[in-house]
């Protein structure tokens, strides 16, 4: 027997209980820390319409373009909450890098969502320097952002 083969025997009696049967990981599912699809910008016309129509904030690590949006016949549940998308473009490094941007600022408005309430979109753009930031500054500047965002939607603020 190989020294692999042995190391993969003992993690595998690591997961059986004494009467050799496999044992179920417990495994916590926490779906209300989850950011829903219907909390997603997902939609190019959605990007558009946001980049287009609406209005941009400028903070330190990131651009935040943000636009009300209006109560049409869609309507739905999720019609009075904020809806968030990011954009990583390629410039802000390769897929890995893009991606780990994109996993902390979702993370960071997922912790920041109750700063903004009502109907409104917002893209958040971000800086290379993001990837660098401590953690918990990202969250206070998105916060800041989000309170920014819905203050200004709710004051009719647009263009």
């Amino acid at each position: 027997m190989s020294n692999r083969e042995s190391s993969q025997d003992s993690a595998a009696a690591k997961d059986r209980n004494p009467a050799g049967q496999r044992r179920a990981l417990n495994v916590i599912s926490a779906t209300s820390s989850k950011f829903p699809k219907s909390r997603h910008l997902l939609k190019h016309a959605d990007f558009q319409r946001v980049y287009q129509s609406g209005r941009r904030q400028f903070t330190g690590n990131m651009t935040v373009f943000f636009l009300r949006r209006s109560s049409g016949p869609e309507a739905t549940v999720a019609a009075n909450t904020p809806r968030v998308g990011f954009t990583v473009g390629k410039v802000l490094g390769g897929a890995v890098e893009r991606n780990r941007i994109r996993r902390r600022m979702r993370e960071a408005v997922r912790l920041s969502a109750q700063a903004c309430e009502g109907p409104i979109d917002v893209v958040f753009n971000p800086r290379k320097s993001v990837s660098k930031v401590p953690f918990a500054e990202l969250v206070n500047e998105v916060t800041r952002a989000l309170r920014l965002a819905a203050q200004r939607a709710r004051t009719g603020e647009q263009r």
